[in-house]
């Protein structure tokens, strides 16, 4: 039986010191945990759908933290993304919040802030990658919708009424109350609400929210 990855604390920093301690306090809670000295070390390793998230340091030698965060957004990376910043970094800390990240952490910084900024983190993970496969398993079931039943649920995912729709379409009531049984049994949707969730999904309204 394939097992899902173990979720890894990953740590982007060019100071030893640094690497060290974030190693051993997150370590102590249990954590999988892997560094690195360099963006540039860390992306030699990256493959897309790492499991856990990245705490990144903003100002680094070479590739800085912001270019990396760019470089993963450019990539369609969903892995969270936890700035760590200087006092006089905020300002870039908030921008890279606008361009992905997920949280930011300011030095010095208390262990118990960053262990609730990375078990956040995780959890957002977590939470995208249900997503994901749950996206993966709707189109599956849509591709077995003929033509007319996915106009059908196009109009009943967007609150028409079965008379209206079969107005738009030129048929029966009955007809599209057939059509919109046949799509509520191939899409395996227990009710309306379940149904225009799946269609959220797809549309991407919920991850786009993550």
């Amino acid at each position: 039986m394939n097992r899902e990855p173990t979720p890894t604390v990953f740590v982007v920093d060019d100071d030893q010191a640094i690497r060290n301690s974030l190693t051993w306090l997150i370590e102590s809670v249990g954590m999988p945990v892997k560094t690195y000295a360099s963006a540039d070390e860390f992306l030699s390793s990256y493959y897309p759908g790492r499991v856990g998230c990245l705490l990144l340091d903003v100002r680094m030698p070479g590739m800085s933290g912001m270019e990396l965060l760019a470089h993963l957004v450019r990539e369609d990376s969903r892995l969270p993304v936890i700035m760590i910043t200087g006092h006089g970094d905020v300002a870039m800390a908030v921008e890279a919040m606008k361009s992905g990240a997920a949280d930011f952490i300011e030095k010095p910084f208390h262990d118990e802030e960053l262990l609730t900024s990375i078990r956040n983190a995780l959890k957002l993970d977590e939470k995208r990658r249900l997503l994901r496969s749950q996206r993966a398993e709707i189109a599956v079931r849509l591709a077995e919708l003929t033509p007319r039943e996915h106009e059908v649920m196009a109009m009943v995912t967007a609150g028409r009424a079965n008379k209206e729709i079969a107005a738009v379409l030129g048929v029966s009531a009955k007809t599209v109350e057939a059509h919109r049984a046949r799509v509520m049994d191939k899409m395996h949707a227990r009710s309306l609400a379940e149904l225009v969730r799946m269609a959220l999904i797809v549309d991407g309204g919920d991850m786009q929210s993550l």
